[in-house]
């Protein structure tokens, strides 16, 4: 079980939720987390999406997994059963999480096969009373991620009351997905693209509901754009694919620019981080590719990018990592061939 987390962090949850990086499966596991926290100390991290069944029914503990460094972090839970999801927020309580946050918002079959995720828009009732539930059970915050709407609802009507009922159960905190989903006929992939963006409903969201501290996401590519948002009134803002393929562009700024750290970190202080953290892993038995998978786009968009990608793919199932100091060199040479 991972250590307590420290009081800082406990008093300052609501502030690091003005930047997060999204919860996303696949890709968000621990290993990306460390190396997004090294470029970022108060930006809100997020886990996958778990299954409450998965902790509460599978006792599946390794999901929780983490190391003391990616605090501040947020565990996301997905299910519908209130009871359940109430006993997997103590479990996250445990392992030490800063938050526990209910997916609203996924619209896979599989997930919509178990009767949650962006289903779940269609009754907010029973994710108020989930988030009550899990509120009974545990003593941090209890969020919500959700879309504006799901098939042929209209966001305008439904989102207010959605909004309501959740508020009414004690939830101070909601991101959303400036998209509807359509369960029917998009893939997941799909569903991030082809709905349109609607900011203007969750500005008017905002409006109505001046209490809550309400996080957007979707569609948002840089940091100059979540300043904008936040002129606009919005409290935080929420970025996932852009930051995973480009996370040098995205985040070696972010404590500077929205939390007046003074601190910018190089990609390759990021790098030189990272192999230490590469070393450990292997020295336990661990793959390469586990960790370096998430950081091919640490020089995305400098000479030598093409370079590091090819290093860490071609010798990512090596059993030492050797390939990685090489993959370095390589783009501090492309590096220094063009600023000569």
């Amino acid at each position: 079980m991972a250590s307590k987390k420290s009081n800082k962090t406990e008093r300052n949850i609501e502030n690091s939720a003005r930047f997060s990086v999204a919860p996303m499966m696949d890709w968000t596991d621990r290993h990306c987390r460390y190396f997004h926290r090294r470029f970022t100390s108060n930006s809100l991290l997020y886990t996958e999406m778990i299954a409450a069944a998965a902790l509460v029914k599978g006792r599946a503990y390794h999901l929780l997994d983490y190391s003391t460094e990616e605090h501040p972090l947020a565990l996301q839970l997905g299910g519908s059963d209130p009871i359940e999801l109430s006993e997997a927020a103590s479990i996250g309580v445990a392992h030490g999480y800063d938050e526990i946050n209910l997916n609203v918002g996924c619209p896979s079959d599989r997930v919509q096969s178990g009767s949650f995720g962006a289903v779940l828009m269609k009754n907010p009732k029973l994710v108020a009373t989930c988030c009550e539930a899990m509120r009974k059970s545990t003593s941090i915050d209890i969020t919500v991620k959700c879309r504006i709407g799901v098939d042929d609802q209209n966001p305008e009507q439904i989102l207010p009351e959605f909004l309501g009922h959740i508020s009414d159960a004690g939830v101070n905190r909601i991101i959303i997905h400036a998209r509807k989903a359509i369960l029917k006929g998009l893939s997941p992939k799909e569903n991030r693209k082809v709905p349109p963006l609607d900011y203007d409903i969750v500005f008017k969201m905002k409006e109505r509901f001046p209490n809550l501290h309400i996080s957007l996401n979707g569609g948002v590519t840089s940091l100059g754009a979540v300043q904008d948002l936040f002129a606009k009134g919005i409290d935080g803002v929420m970025i996932g694919r852009s930051a995973y393929q480009q996370p040098t562009q995205i985040l070696s700024e972010v404590d500077k620019i929205i939390f007046n750290d003074d601190v910018i970190k190089s990609p390759f202080d990021i790098a030189d981080t990272m192999r230490s953290y590469l070393k450990e892993h292997c020295e336990k038995g661990g793959r390469p590719h586990q960790v370096t998978r998430h950081i091919t786009g640490l020089f995305h968009g400098l000479p030598g990018a093409k370079k590091w990608r090819h290093y860490l793919s071609i010798g990512s199932n090596n059993d030492n990592i050797d390939f990685y100091d090489e993959a370095l060199a390589a783009v501090a040479n492309s590096i220094n061939k063009c600023a000569a």
